[in-house]
């Protein structure tokens, strides 16, 4: 199955592959390649699905900033009203610039800076996860002394197997996230006495790409566990964040719940175990812009060889770290179709190392010049690329029906060097 079945914004078009309105092609004669293109009408209708199926429960939706961190991006989730999940200080600071309010905001993350923690507070974060006994004493320690109240809540790690690729599980013991169930306990009763601390919830981020349900709601059981735990000592808490991590379809073989199944598998256990009065919190990333994005790449040469061929185009590793990273498979397709026989190719890119590939035994009918179509790329995409090699980064573009916004500029090569100095001669 490709990546374009069942996305109604990326359609073909007589023989040009469009996203919304836009032949991509001529996206990339404008813009130039690498090219990472958005469609704005795919976050939204994401957003909204969201939504409907979060409607008559208490709820607070947050978009995962570190999956794509545009401001672009962040302003239209703004418009539609999410607040968003963030793990840093510089995360915190594009939401704003986008529009977005700290009130709207959850601080996650392990290692919170000093500097982090009061930049948060000040702003007024809604909430802070933390995720160990020395980050409580940290961040009791800031806000008492800037005299201001932490709404805390303890991200707790569940040790369920969400059965994801290795590099972004989080909920297992063996992870660096959160704290041990064991001893969440013990962490709130020392968090009700420690100075300028406000408890609040409790959370739970067990991985990322999960194309199955059940360890979602094997960790809510064991969170509801701890709520019930503590409810019997007399701290209640307001809300339960469950995280994201919710899986998309890159392939065939990947068959995710809907966010519909999602919410509604969380909400009936929910309410099974008497707890419909807690705020649901959600922080969706991959699965509301990762479908809504591709990124293009201009074929530089065909290259066949002994064992195989290579079709060496624009894009790299540095653009698009996925597949390197994760061996990740990522479906690939011309823009434009023409009479070119297929043939099977390894797709890979410029940079220097073996690992530098995008995708690996495709049949393709391509030649020199071609643009390529990355699909499902929206996702930590352009929010991990490098300038391994000294390469620029790539240009940004967002589509919104008939109209285009270059919503990012092509990093320059002078760019590249500008906060380096030479030493004196």
């Amino acid at each position: 199955m490709s990546a374009l079945q069942g996305n109604p914004f990326l359609t073909w078009r007589d023989a040009q592959l469009c996203l919304e309105d836009q032949p991509l092609a001529a996206l990339a004669e404008r813009f130039g390649t690498p090219l990472y293109v958005y469609s704005r009408g795919a976050m939204r209708t994401a957003a909204a699905g969201y939504q409907r199926a979060l409607a008559g429960q208490r709820h607070r939706l947050a978009y995962a900033v570190k999956a794509n961190s545009n401001l672009a991006v962040l302003q239209t989730f703004v418009q539609q009203g999410l607040g968003f999940d963030v793990v840093s200080g510089g995360e915190l600071q594009r939401v704003l610039a986008a529009g977005g309010k700290a009130a709207d905001c959850v601080f996650s993350g392990v290692g919170k800076a000093d500097a982090e923690v009061l930049q948060a507070l000040r702003a007024g974060i809604r909430c802070i996860n933390v995720e160990s006994e020395a980050e409580l004493h940290q961040v009791s320690r800031i806000a008492s002394a800037s005299g201001l109240a932490a709404p805390i809540a303890l991200r707790v790690n569940p040790d369920i197997d969400a059965g994801t690729h290795p590099y972004i599980s989080t909920g297992l013991k063996s992870n660096k996230f959160g704290v041990p169930h064991a001893d969440a306990l013990r962490l709130y009763r020392l968090a009700t006495t420690l100075p300028g601390l406000a408890v609040q919830g409790i959370a739970c981020h067990i991985g990322s790409q999960i194309t199955r349900l059940a360890p979602y709601l094997d960790a809510l059981d064991r969170v509801l566990d701890l709520v019930d735990a503590l409810a019997a000592e007399g701290i209640r808490l307001s809300h339960l964040d469950m995280g994201g991590g919710l899986g998309i379809a890159y392939s065939a073989t990947d068959d995710p719940p809907s966010p519909q199944a999602l919410v509604g598998g969380l909400r009936e256990r929910l309410d099974a175990r008497g707890h419909h009065g807690l705020t649901l919190e959600l922080e969706p990333g991959r699965s509301l812009v990762g479908p809504a994005g591709v990124l293009l790449a201009r074929v530089i040469h065909t290259k066949p060889g002994a064992e195989k061929n290579f079709c060496i185009v624009d894009a790299a590793m540095n653009d698009l770290a996925r597949p390197a990273m994760y061996e990740a498979w990522m479906d690939v397709s011309p823009c434009v179709k023409t009479a070119t026989p297929p043939a099977r190719w390894d797709v890979v890119g410029p940079v220097c190392e073996s690992g530098d590939w995008l995708a690996r035994d495709r049949d393709l009918a391509v030649q020199p010049g071609d643009v390529l179509a990355v699909l499902t790329a929206g996702a930590y995409g352009m929010s991990m690329a490098s300038n391994y090699n000294s390469r620029p980064r790539p240009a940004e573009v967002l589509v919104d029906g008939t109209s285009v916004h270059l919503v990012r500029e092509r990093e320059t090569l002078p760019a590249l060097y500008a906060l380096e100095h030479l030493l004196p001669t």
